[in-house]
């Protein structure tokens, strides 16, 4: 069974429980899609925004805001040449604006998700999936988008089995 794991991931700077600011080397989703990599195997594919979002978070909120605002399709730097070969796609996303963030949804928007599988994980502070799964169902048409997981961000560490025992239990239906 070929699977791969897509995400995108805000590194830098965050809010932590107790509206503290911290400073991330990874982001959570970055780690959440590698531990599914880990005990699922197969492909990681990042998506990498053209642009550079702004470094402050607060700022940066602002700047998703306007894209959602906008419901513009912000250009990222590479896609996958193509996902017809893979089983299961895993995709992992922080929630912006109660949804996914915009470059998620030019990366979506670049393939025809019909007949594919997708297992949808969400990063947030709290909020879940919120609007995501229904923009997930209207953005791919066709798709069969199973039971996703929703990981607190700051505790995305300590979920490693929560997350790895989802992703390998979805793995184990779908070989």
């Amino acid at each position: 069974m070929k699977v791969l794991t897509v995400f995108l991931s805000m590194k830098g700077e965050t809010i932590a429980p107790g509206m503290k600011t911290v400073n991330l080397e990874k982001g959570y989703t970055n780690t959440a899609a590698e531990y599914i990599q880990q005990v699922c195997g197969g492909d990681l594919f990042e998506i990498v925004p053209v642009r550079t979002y702004n470094p402050d978070h607060m700022k940066m909120i602002y700047e998703a805001k306007e894209e959602f605002d906008q419901n513009a399709r912000p250009a990222i730097q590479s896609f996958p040449d193509s996902i017809e070969e893979y089983d299961v796609i895993y995709l992992c996303f922080p929630n912006w604006w109660a949804t996914m963030p915009m470059p998620v949804f030019t990366f979506l928007d670049h393939f025809d998700w019909n007949g594919r599988v997708i297992a949808p994980l969400v990063t947030s502070g709290g909020s879940g999936f919120a609007n995501a799964l229904k923009d997930l169902e209207e953005t791919c048409k066709g798709a069969v988008i199973l039971k996703g997981i929703e990981i607190t961000g700051h505790e995305t560490e300590a979920s490693m089995k929560k997350i790895q025992d989802w992703a390998w239990r979805i793995r184990q239906e779908k070989n």
